[in-house]
């Protein structure tokens, strides 16, 4: 065991959006153990701060969906996979001829854009906002992640559909209760990035220990060989993943299983 890999919303970060001193406790003695603690998350790096602040960690992350490596001490982008102008233009196209509800905005790492009728969550209204823009302007540069909002749809059946009509241009996951398609370049998830990150540091997946609770960290969850699936995780993440935390977020899930292992690491 040598890294630890942790989602943040509905795995390490509670409902309220804290983080529990709990798990605080936990992720720190596991840094002194010798534990690399990396977050790895659908987030923006704008969404980073807060969280990164409660934790102490003082290295790097990856984000939105393993499209980002993102240095929590400068504040920086390390590194970006982004989808390039004319994926994105063919990828809305495709999107709007099957599901003509959708709502688009774009992320790109120091920001994003997005369409008016797109309904910005509660996050992006009071902090960061965002700019409005057309279809041209949905489509301007290249971006690091295309959100995809339905107002009424079933979400699971939203991403079957999707993953249809466009899995050949983009890879399309799901990290939200919200009838939300999160959308990356080709071949770019979590794992793909967590991987990447390991294997510069020597570390091999049997090192890797990782939590996570829905689809989107099903990449990463696969690829680690200790995995636990949230005692709250989406069915497909519980079908897949056996082992589980024995509790939810809310309940410090995370910190009781890290405290498990490093009893018996000690």
């Amino acid at each position: 065991m040598k890294l630890i890999a942790t989602d943040l919303d509905g795995t390490l970060v509670r409902s309220d959006g804290s983080v529990s001193p709990r798990t605080v406790a936990a992720l720190a003695r596991a840094e002194r153990a010798g534990l690399a603690v990396l977050m790895v998350t659908g987030r923006p790096p704008r969404w980073m701060k807060a969280v990164a602040q409660e934790i102490g960690n003082r290295g790097q992350a990856i984000c939105a969906n393993g499209a980002v490596v993102y240095d929590l001490v400068t504040e920086r982008i390390v590194s970006r996979r982004t989808i390039p102008e004319t994926v994105l233009g063919e990828v809305i196209a495709r999107l709007r001829s099957e599901l003509p509800e959708l709502r688009f905005a774009v992320e790109y790492g120091e920001g994003f854009v997005f369409e008016e009728r797109y309904r910005r969550g509660s996050w992006d209204l009071s902090r960061m906002g965002g700019e409005a823009v057309d279809d041209a302007g949905l489509i301007a540069r290249p971006a690091t992640k295309l959100l995809g909002l339905h107002p009424d749809t079933d979400a699971d059946a939203l991403m079957a559909h999707a993953v249809k009509a466009v899995g050949d241009l983009v890879t399309i996951t799901r990290a939200s209760s919200r009838s939300l398609l999160e959308i990356s370049a080709h071949g770019v998830t979590k794992a793909t990035a967590l991987e990447e990150y390991c294997a510069a540091r020597g570390v091999g997946p049997a090192d890797v220990v990782a939590f996570g609770d829905m689809p989107n960290d099903l990449p990463m969850l696969t690829w680690a060989g200790r995995p636990y699936a949230m005692a709250n995780a989406h069915p497909a993440v519980l079908a897949a993943i056996p082992a589980r935390t024995p509790a939810d977020n809310d309940g410090d899930g995370v910190a009781a299983i890290l405290e498990e292992l490093l009893d018996a690491f000690a």
